[in-house]
């Protein structure tokens, strides 16, 4: 965690303005309960409601990726981004997709740490668009092997969202929720 403190503390049920608790209201129902990252985001309603509709689409079934090839873009953008929280969230969610304590181990260690071909072209693409805001044609070209135009795109915009999203959960100092461990490696992110 890059902050020990939240900058924007999360609000509780009873500090919540009736317009806070509607922009809440869609995540209460959920199986992990409303998280830290939608009771800070509490603070902007009309910006929480908004950024729930575009997150429910790249969590969802809309969202061509796979659930664990979602996963390994939104776990290498948070190791990237150095956002202790998404990666600890998403561990989770990815060992429920899918993904082997190992094979999160090895995104830390990014495209070449003995990933098949298609995960790894997912990994490149995912660190140009950090690096570069733009997947090279080589790399477009190796994951139209693998991928459907509409999951290359699906791979940007997960991309993009989930950059969003850690540069929140930095700058807002969003702290990890009850019973969650920050990995020892993500000290200081």
């Amino acid at each position: 965690m890059r902050l020990t403190a939240p900058r924007v503390a999360p609000l509780r049920d009873e500090d919540l303005s009736s317009e806070q608790a509607e922009a809440l209201q869609p995540v209460r129902n959920g199986k992990l309960g409303v998280l830290n990252i939608f009771r800070t985001l509490a603070h902007a309603p009309k910006a929480l409601s908004r950024f729930n509709q575009w997150g429910g689409y790249v969590l969802s079934r809309r969202n061509d990726l796979p659930a664990r090839e979602r996963e390994i873009v939104i776990l290498r953008v948070g190791y990237l981004c150095k956002s202790g929280y998404e990666f600890t969230q998403h561990t989770r969610i990815g060992l429920d997709s899918g993904l082997t304590a190992a094979e999160i181990e090895a995104i830390k260690r990014g495209a070449d740490a003995g990933w098949s071909q298609a995960d790894a072209v997912l990994i490149r693409a995912t660190d140009e668009l950090h690096t570069d805001h733009f997947i090279s044609d080589s790399t477009w070209n190796l994951l139209k092997q693998h991928y459907t135009e509409k999951q290359c795109m699906d791979l940007v915009f997960t991309t993009g969202q989930y950059t969003q999203v850690s540069m929140m959960l930095n700058t807002f100092g969003v702290q990890l929720d009850a019973g969650q461990v920050l990995d020892p490696e993500l000290k200081g992110y």
